[in-house]
Order: structure tokens, then C-alpha cells, then sequence
């Protein structure tokens, strides 16, 4: 492990864009990364493990983190709040590994202002059609439950322009490949790799 704090990555991305496929293979494909584990006050689902799915707490657990700022963000979806514990990515990040989080536009600004360094990057559809037909492939959804979504993924593009990168994601493994290559490169800048340079100069 390079000894340096970890970078905070962020990927944000409408429904049906295919975020989720793409962050599971960018953690199988990009070493001594670490996907941030959010707090949560719903109840957990079959088969999902408390510290491993979600920090599952209750409101008033929930409450007292928000009062102590424990949160660097957090957000209410529905009928449940969702947060990002301080302390525990400050402690994931001393290990010098990257933490990635998979969080929606509003959570993403309000780590954005916590976090200003935090490397934003957004999934983007190749087209409004191909994303209807996404969803509409799902089979989940009514067509005014699709409208619904395709109005929201619209609200959602619309804050591209407060991400640092974007990625198209037209072609599954393509577009993987990419996603990988902007962890990649950031690792690569000179203010993280620095401290190895100079241990190499030395011993010249």
C-alpha cells in the first residue's frame, strides 16, 4: 500500500444507466478499493448483513449522528434517511485505500462541499430512447412508473455539469474500461505518487 490517504470517488447515474453493474465490476477489476458501507433507518431485507450491506440504526441513532455532524451527508429517500458516516470513511481513507460511493445527485453535492478533492464521476445513457427501453425491459414498471423515472433521470442529467468526469455507458464493457482508466489515472498523479518518486530518486 502507498503510503498516502485515500481518494474519495463518487458515481452517481439515473435509473437504468446501469450504475450498479459498472461499480461491480470496477470493484472486482481495481485493487485496494473499498465500496463505503451508508448508514441507514429501513430495516434490512433477506439476506442482507448489518456492516456489510448497510449500518442499520434506528431514528433516533440516526438523529443523534446528524446532531454530532457524524454524517458527511445524508438524504431521506421515501420513508428512510441514508448517510455517509464520518468517521468511517475518515478511517478507511488513513489506510491509504480509495473509497468509492455509489450515492444520487443531491447526496453527491452535499459530499462534494465536505469532501471539495472528491473525484465526481457520472454514468451517463447513450440516449433518452435507450434508457426508456432499458426500463421498460426491466418489466417492473407501469408505463406511468416509467414516465415517472424518465422525468427523473432527466432532473438527474441535468447536474452533470458539477461532475469531474463522465462516462457513457454505451457499451458495458467499454464503458467499464473507461470508469476504471479515471481511478487509474488520478492514482497515477503526481501529488499521490510524490513520496514514491522520491524514494526511487534516492536511490540514485
Amino acid at each position: 500500500m502507498i503510503p498516502h490517504p485515500g481518494n474519495v470517488f463518487v458515481v452517481s447515474a439515473p435509473s437504468g444507466a446501469g450504475k450498479s453493474t459498472l461499480v461491480q465490476r470496477l470493484m472486482a477489476r481495481v485493487p485496494d478499493l473499498v465500496f463505503s458501507i451508508s448508514t441507514t433507518t429501513r430495516k434490512p431485507r433477506p439476506g442482507e448483513v448489518d456492516g456489510r450491506d448497510y449500518f442499520f440504526v434506528d431514528d433516533p441513532a440516526f438523529d443523534a449522528l446528524v446532531a454530532e455532524g457524524g454524517f458527511l451527508e445524508w438524504v431521506q429517500v421515501y420513508a428512510h434517511r441514508y448517510g455517509t458516516g464520518r468517521a468511517w470513511l475518515e478511517g478507511q481513507l488513513a489506510t491509504g485505500r480509495d473509497v468509492l460511493l455509489d450515492i444520487e445527485t443531491t447526496g453527491a453535492r452535499n459530499l462534494r462541499q465536505a469532501i471539495p478533492d472528491a473525484h465526481m464521476i457520472f454514468i451517463l445513457p447513450p440516449s433518452a430512447a435507450e434508457l426508456e427501453q432499458r426500463l421498460r425491459g426491466r418489466g417492473k414498471d407501469s408505463d406511468e412508473q416509467v414516465a415517472i423515472r424518465l422525468q427523473h433521470a432527466r432532473h438527474e442529467m441535468e447536474q452533470f455539469e458539477a461532475y469531474d468526469y463522465l462516462v457513457v455507458n454505451d457499451d458495458l464493457e467499454a464503458a467499464s474500461i473507461r470508469l476504471a482508466g479515471i481511478l487509474h489515472a488520478v492514482r497515477a498523479r503526481r501529488e499521490r505518487m510524490a513520496a514514491r518518486a522520491r524514494s526511487i530518486l534516492a536511490g540514485f
